[in-house]
């Protein structure tokens, strides 16, 4: 006993002594704070700085002048700028503003607007069950498994990918916006989905629980999406089945006769594409080597959907194929980390719209390999790309990009970005095989890199 005890504190003194090696220390506290001088200068800065937004004191006055220039050399025709409100829907809103522009350009309407609403309804069931599901497929596995948690932490949410674009489309149609116009909860979704996840997470335990086999946990599944599916329609509207429509014109009125279609006629008879079979989804990853095929596990909207699945290339490949697609007049699903140096007032991304280093009096060196790998930047935000500016010698200045954050916000709705700001923060963009050269169609014939879903890549745009 007596040794025991001798033992023991011989590793409390141990374990005390790791403890004051990595704590903070009067002599490293002493240290550190020297680093504040309290000099004129720093007083200054800290009066300023406490008072204000860094934003507002960072802002670069010498990149103000001029303006912003608002040329390109070739854009596609804006439709008219959406907006997700206090949603996380970009994802959605960026590929209906693309399919919408198609089938604008193709029919001829002149206005037009899909259903959001409806689209999201179905995506918010999908998720649910590919929780679920996953919650069944994990159940041998400890909650502290690193799937199991993930999947806790993850049940719901209203970001998504274009894959979620594509497998909602296929599997449930689309419609008109008039048709299932939006509810104050798609509008605001926060509220609503932290009360679906919070039902979802009981609903998981529960399944953890269970006593039954496959099929009896496939029936208590079914009956926990019907709760979820109810929740859905109080606080949505219930789906449309069956819709009589016809375009209009300018003006409001009809053109031609309103016919009767589904959600899958209408999607088929007005735009028609393969949204997987027909697209290609690019990556600029540093992090990892290029000309590889990379897929996120559970980084979908659909259970029997797909993955996002994408071709990692060096930027210079995916600027040209952008260009050849809006030199054909064609927008494309584009998506970055927005935040980064937005000035949201004039619409402009550019690495030298905040001079943080010169206000706080440091560097910040990390390029964007260093800031994937430390989770510091990644894709965070859909828009539609649909302009680029290219000089006299072929080189790419400026882009463009239709958001939906309303007509008022940035300029005229719309985000301008420049080729360096383009280079560090674009990640996605997905482009019609039509633009893909085929030493790119090639890669895709590889076996696909499989990386977990808690990859940083994995972030949904919001």
């Amino acid at each position: 006993m007596k040794k025991n005890i001798i033992l023991s504190s011989l590793l409390a003194c141990s374990l005390s002594t790791m403890a004051q090696q990595g704590g903070i220390n009067e002599q490293m506290l002493e240290q550190i704070t020297s680093a504040y001088k309290g000099t004129v200068t720093d007083r200054a800065l800290m009066n300023a700085i406490t008072a204000n937004d860094v934003r507002t004191l960072a802002l670069n006055q010498e990149n103000l002048r001029g303006g912003l220039d608002t040329h390109f050399s070739h854009r596609v025709n804006s439709k008219g700028i959406t907006d997700q409100l206090q949603s996380g829907r970009c994802w959605l809103f960026t590929g209906f503003n693309v399919l919408r522009a198609k089938a604008m350009a193709k029919h001829g309407w002149v206005r037009c607007e899909f259903s959001q609403g409806y689209s999201f309804f179905w995506d918010q069931l999908e998720k649910s069950n590919l929780f679920l599901q996953g919650i069944i497929d994990t159940r041998e596995s400890p909650l502290t498994d690193q799937m199991v948690e993930w999947l806790m932490k993850h049940p719901l949410s209203d970001g998504g990918t274009y894959t979620g674009v594509a497998d909602l489309v296929a599997k449930y149609g689309i419609v008109p916006a008039e048709v299932m116009p939006e509810t104050f909860n798609t509008n605001n979704t926060a509220r609503v989905t932290s009360i679906i996840k919070q039902k979802l997470r009981e609903f998981a335990l529960q399944l953890r629980e269970a006593k039954g086999g496959k099929k009896e946990l496939q029936t208590m599944k079914t009956d926990m999406l019907g709760v979820v599916y109810r929740m859905l329609v109080l606080s949505m509207g219930e789906p449309v089945k069956e819709f009589v429509w016809a375009p209009k014109d300018a003006t409001g009125k009809t053109i031609g006769e309103p016919k009767k279609y589904t959600p899958q006629s209408f999607y088929k008879t007005w735009i028609g594409e393969d949204l997987n079979a027909d697209y290609v989804m690019l990556m600029n990853d540093p992090s990892r080597e290029y000309w590889k095929v990379y897929e996120i596990d559970f980084d979908r909207h659909v259970y029997d959907g797909h993955n996002w699945l994408y071709v990692n290339l060096p930027i210079e490949e995916i600027k040209q194929m952008a260009f050849e697609s809006i030199k054909d007049s064609t927008m494309m699903y584009f998506s970055c980390d927005v935040a980064k140096q937005l000035d949201s007032k004039r619409g402009s991304l550019d690495m030298d719209n905040y001079d943080y280093e010169s206000l706080f009096g440091i560097t910040l060196g990390m390029d964007k390999k260093q800031r994937i790998q430390t989770f510091d930047s990644g894709s965070s935000h859909a828009m539609t790309l649909m302009a680029v500016d290219v000089d006299s010698e072929g080189n790419f200045k400026k882009w463009m990009v239709e958001n939906s954050w309303g007509a008022a916000s940035g300029y005229q709705g719309h985000l301008i970005m420049t080729d360096e700001w383009f280079n560090e923060y674009m990640f996605r963009l997905v482009v019609n095989r039509k633009y893909v050269p085929s030493k790119v169609l090639d890669v895709l014939k590889q076996k696909p890199i499989r990386l977990p879903a808690w990859d940083p890549m994995f972030a949904e745009e919001e």
